[in-house]
């Protein structure tokens, strides 16, 4: 089924610059692997959304916040880093 697509000028000249440097033999090439990219980010978008709505459920489900002390955090996270670097 053949479709038919009006690019702007900018795109349309990409694409021929695609083909012409021999990266694809067509626009119809440089097209599908557009679209296969196009995929792939919207996959990865819905991984990393599901990651964070587990990690908000987990936060959720971890109990009660507790007082803390900014200088404690910054003082435990400076041991933890220069342990590292030993």
């Amino acid at each position: 089924m053949p479709i038919n697509v009006n690019l702007t000028p900018q795109l349309e000249e990409m694409v021929r610059q695609k083909v012409k440097s021999g990266m694809y033999t067509s626009a119809s090439e440089v097209v599908r692997e557009a679209l296969r990219l196009m995929q792939e980010k919207e996959r990865y978008q819905t991984v990393k959304i599901d990651q964070l709505r587990h990690d908000i459920r987990d936060g959720i489900h971890s109990g009660d916040p507790g007082p803390w002390n900014a200088e404690d955090v910054k003082r435990k996270g400076r041991e933890k880093r220069a342990s590292k670097t030993l």
